[in-house]
C-alpha cells in the first residue's frame, strides 16, 4: 500500500477506517518479514537496502512529533511520504517488474 499514489491510499484508508500511520505499521510488519524472505531466497538481498531507507524516512517523520505529517492530507503534500512511496515502488519494480499491484482486501479487527 505504501507504493500507491496518495488518492488511492486515502481511499483505501477510508474504506477500512484506518489512518496513515497504519500504512507505516503495515510496512514495518512487511519489512520484518523481508529478512526471512531473503534468507529463503524469495527476495533479493538488495531490496533490504531500500527497505531500510524507507524505514529511516518513516522513523524520521515520527521523530519530529509533527502530527501533521500523519494526516490523510499529508499523504499528498509531505515530501517524506513522496520519497517513501517512490522507494516502495522501486522495490516492487525490482522484485516484480511492476509496482502496480492489486491492493489488499482485508478485515480490520478493532
Amino acid at each position: 500500500m505504501l507504493a500507491a499514489d496518495a488518492p488511492t491510499q486515502v481511499a483505501w484508508l477510508a474504506r477500512y477506517g484506518m489512518m496513515p500511520d497504519d500504512i507505516a505499521l503495515d510496512f514495518d510488519h512487511a519489512q520484518r518479514m523481508a529478512h526471512h524472505l531473503v534468507t529463503e531466497g524469495q527476495l533479493a538481498p538488495a531490496a533490504l537496502t531500500d527497505l531500510r531507507d524507507i524505514d529511516a524516512i518513516l522513523s524520521a517523520m515520527s521523530a519530529g512529533h509533527d502530527a501533521g505529517r500523519w494526516t490523510t492530507n499529508a499523504l499528498s503534500t509531505d515530501q517524506g511520504w513522496a520519497l517513501a512511496r517512490r522507494l516502495a515502488r522501486q522495490v516492487l519494480v525490482a522484485e516484480l517488474g511492476t509496482w502496480s499491484q492489486p491492493f489488499p482486501e482485508m478485515t480490520a479487527i478493532r
